[in-house]
């Protein structure tokens, strides 16, 4: 199944909606597609103890592990920034983890798009 990076990226942008960004007004939305084709998506999610705040690629994927999903091709990811949004460790270790040979589509406001995989994003992950 081809990845349509456009569909995609445009469901990370109606998530990207409900994103509650009080604390920094970064706002982001993720959209992650499995390899049946299914499409979870995920905003981030802040709180005003900062390290209980969650971030659009792991609310994506949990939502998507939490409904029996294991097999995933891409995530979308986009944000209010000025530039591209790139994972954060804690998902890329996730995403790593979860898929390891996903594809990462990140754009910026300008609809310009960087397209890379996970383990080019951490070639050293944690293992046990």
């Amino acid at each position: 199944m081809e990845v349509d990076r456009e569909f995609l990226i445009s469901v990370a942008r109606q998530a990207l909606e409900m994103a509650i960004a009080p604390l920094s007004g970064y706002l982001v939305g993720a959209a992650l597609l499995t390899a049946e084709g299914k499409i979870y998506s995920g905003c981030n999610i802040e709180n005003t103890s900062l390290s209980m705040s969650i971030c659009a690629e792991r609310v994506a994927l949990l939502k998507a592990l939490s409904e029996g999903e294991r097999e995933f091709k891409a995530i979308a990811i986009v944000s209010s920034g000025l530039s591209h949004c790139s994972p954060c460790g804690a998902c890329r270790q996730m995403l790593y983890e979860f898929a390891p040979h996903i594809e990462v589509i990140m754009t910026d406001p300008k609809g310009r798009v960087i397209s890379t995989k996970i383990e080019e994003l951490l070639p050293f992950p944690f293992e046990r």
